[in-house]
């Protein structure tokens, strides 16, 4: 039976249409549509409610140590706010699930897993306790709405403090006023936009929502669902669990190598991560064919099949079609072409850069 979020109700009287996605009933679109709703995100704001992902609370003297055992990531010399991404390794070096971890202070830590993952990560998370820490799972307790786009900031600075607001990416400010709310501000997102994410009590949820709606109407802010969200993602080439990771892939092969600290003294599948060839690569593919790649869909180079993709369809913002995909090393060089098996048609493809889009700074 899946559950609804505080905002079940705004979804419905927005025109959403509710599908079930990793244990909820959620928007995937509003009456406006995917594309547009992209649109706002790249060229305006966005809303959208992510009250579905897990929070879990991590407290102890030994708070540091066990992040540093359970997750791939360092999370020494971090800073009361900031925020550190990371795979979450097994044993044979796969990818448990990917997370955020926000230091409060020195002991308390709070983690923001994946929605349909938060119970076995939480229980894989206690598996795995070293030390003196203690685990909270808080999800049922909170909600969450995240704001992107460009005109994020202006949008936010009518419900808040410029002094509360978070000032580099990857930090939260915490216990914050937000539309007369206590709240978590944190400068992150999914979308590859300027943007932000406040995590609030579950209650306070729709009236955040209101506030923002409301305040949002001069900048062009319109309700996004769960379609917008997957199509910005992958244009920021950012992997998705069950897609680019899963329990079989490791985070080196995800092309994540950047949060894996090998350095470290251990962390949970280092020593299956160091003994692991490196066969197979996360790419970019841009379709020069026609047609669309989707994920699950066998690659080949002539006849020898080199790989699979992993997600894929048509980017509104980059105006075609492209594709992430697990590849054999030897066919991961810019510009390798490649055909996709689609129902028994060839597609043609080429290897590029990711991300697909990168926001310019200003």
């Amino acid at each position: 039976m899946e559950k609804k979020t505080a905002l079940y109700d705004k979804h419905v009287a927005c025109g959403g249409k509710m599908v079930p996605f990793g244990g909820f009933i959620l928007p995937v679109q509003y009456e406006t549509g995917v594309i547009a709703e992209h649109m706002a995100v790249r060229e305006k704001v966005g809303i959208f409610d992510v009250s579905h992902m897990g929070e879990v609370l991590c407290t102890g003297k030994d708070a540091v140590k066990y992040l540093n055992h359970l997750l791939a990531n360092s999370y020494d010399g971090m800073y009361d706010g900031q925020a550190r991404y990371s795979p979450m390794c097994n044993e044979h070096g796969g990818i448990v699930d990917d997370m955020i971890a926000y230091r409060i202070n020195e002991e308390k830590f709070l983690f923001v897993p994946n929605a349909a993952n938060k119970d076995k990560d939480f229980k894989w998370m206690q598996e795995h306790v070293i030390g003196d820490v203690k685990l909270e799972d808080i999800s049922e307790t909170m909600g969450q709405i995240a704001i992107q786009g460009p005109n994020s900031k202006a949008v936010v600075l009518k419900l808040a403090k410029e002094e509360d607001l978070p000032k580099k990416y990857y930090s939260a400010t915490f216990d914050k006023e937000f539309a007369g709310k206590k709240v978590i501000i944190s400068r992150t997102g999914y979308t590859g936009e300027f943007g932000y994410e406040i995590y609030c009590q579950k209650d306070d949820t729709p009236a955040i929502w209101d506030a923002l709606m409301e305040a949002g109407k001069e900048y062009g802010l319109i309700p996004c669902g769960l379609g917008a969200r997957d199509t910005l993602r992958l244009e920021a080439g950012m992997p998705l669990y069950g897609h680019e990771m899963t329990d079989d892939i490791s985070p080196l092969e995800a092309d994540l190598g950047i949060f894996v600290k090998m350095d470290k003294e251990e962390f949970v599948g280092k020593e299956a991560i160091e003994k692991m060839p490196l066969n197979r690569i996360r790419v970019g593919l841009k379709v020069t064919g026609r047609g669309i790649i989707r994920e699950h869909m066998d690659l080949y180079v002539g006849d020898k099949k080199v790989g699979i993709s992993t997600s894929g369809t048509q980017l509104p913002f980059c105006g075609g079609a492209y594709a992430m995909a697990l590849v054999d090393v030897a066919y991961k060089e810019i510009g390798t072409k490649i055909e996709a098996d689609v129902r028994g048609r060839r597609v043609e493809a080429e290897v590029c850069p990711l991300p697909f889009y990168k926001r310019e700074k200003k």
